[in-house]
């Protein structure tokens, strides 16, 4: 167990960290010519083939080092304040810690979603140096199946060093729907996130484009007590999955391109991991033009999506404009967009 001095430490950062993120809410509310959370890629290759994701493959190569610097710089310039860094498998990369830092020295947040699977004590102390500030691990079941490998079972080991080594934060996503078998998982994933002192939440598996697949009554159930489990802070609050648990479509401006930026390993901005192809512009040329386009630019796919870390970015801008399509009974077809006015 962590001696009484890390603990104190680890208290500390945590009070930074809030600070922080209390900035970024600060400035949100201040300036919409700004993103304020950036998905970016450094490498497409992931060691594991989980069923449902859409989002990886077992050959490419890392990005380099130089160019991801300059991404994470025009990030900086554009007044990005958080920056998660996922993949693929971003453990992959011999160089994340560098990216990590670049991000860290230009004031941004810096995040990092994986598997879990490489995590090592000296790896997770290498993340402590680098600055990183969050961290986070879906875990699809207990027992690994054919769907996911991403089990309790395989990667317990891995929560326990993290409990032991990590000064960041660290939260376990644990999920529902999407072909996971047994949703009361989802239930033993999340208390024993808790009981290592870790934060836990509850996401709902996407269908290959990013788009709802209603929950059965266990599935919801279960759903609603994992969000009684969850902790209060900003990245919880999230109305959106509970209409989608219900099966609910949300009526809402998504602000992706804008206020969201997923750039893939090829540096093209998309509006989001299940929507690539739009606006699929280089990151090296975005401007605030681009950003001021997007923030009004009305999504088809957003009364049906599941994409949360979009979601929570919209809350930010919930007061500013009607979070509903421009005309409920004209919604354009799936890739479809309608400018608003």
């Amino acid at each position: 167990m962590p001696t009484r001095r890390v603990l104190a430490r680890r208290r500390l950062l945590q009070l930074r960290r809030r600070f922080r993120e209390l900035t970024m809410i600060f400035k949100g509310l201040a300036d919409t010519d700004h993103p304020i959370l950036a998905h970016i890629i450094p490498i497409r290759r992931c060691n594991l083939a989980c069923k449902y994701c859409n989002e990886y493959d077992d050959f490419s190569k890392p990005v380099p080092l130089e160019t991801m610097f300059q991404r994470v710089d025009k990030l900086a310039a554009l007044g990005t304040t958080v920056v998660c860094i996922s993949g693929g498998e971003p453990l992959l990369h011999p160089e994340l810690d560098s990216i990590i830092g670049r991000a860290r020295g230009h004031g941004i947040i810096a995040g990092l979603i994986t598997n879990g699977y490489l995590l090592t004590a000296e790896r997770i102390q290498r993340l402590n140096r680098a600055g990183l500030e969050h961290l986070q691990i879906s875990i699809d079941n207990v027992m690994p199946d054919d769907v996911s490998k991403k089990s309790l079972k395989v990667l317990d080991k891995k929560l326990q060093l993290l409990a032991e080594h990590a000064d960041f934060h660290v939260n376990i996503n644990s999920v529902v729907g999407g072909g996971i078998r047994n949703p009361d998982d989802a239930l033993a994933v999340g208390r024993r996130a808790v009981e290592l002192g870790f934060t836990s939440t509850v996401g709902i598996i996407h269908d290959g484009d990013g788009q709802l697949q209603p929950l059965g009554a266990q599935e919801r159930e279960v759903y609603r007590q994992m969000k009684a489990m969850e902790k209060g802070s900003y990245a919880r609050i999230n109305s959106f999955q509970d209409n989608i648990a219900d099966a609910r479509p949300n009526q809402w401006r998504c602000r992706a391109g804008a206020r969201y930026l997923y750039v893939c390993e090829d540096g093209l901005v998309h509006y989001c991991s299940q929507q690539r192809g739009y606006p699929a512009k280089p990151l090296m040329q975005y401007t605030v033009e681009d950003i001021r386009r997007e923030y009004l630019t009305e999504k088809s796919c957003a009364p049906h999506c599941t994409v949360s870390c979009v979601h929570q970015v919209a809350y930010v801008d919930n007061w500013r404009a009607p979070q509903r399509p421009s005309n409920p009974e004209a919604i354009p077809e799936p890739g479809g967009l309608v400018q608003i006015e």
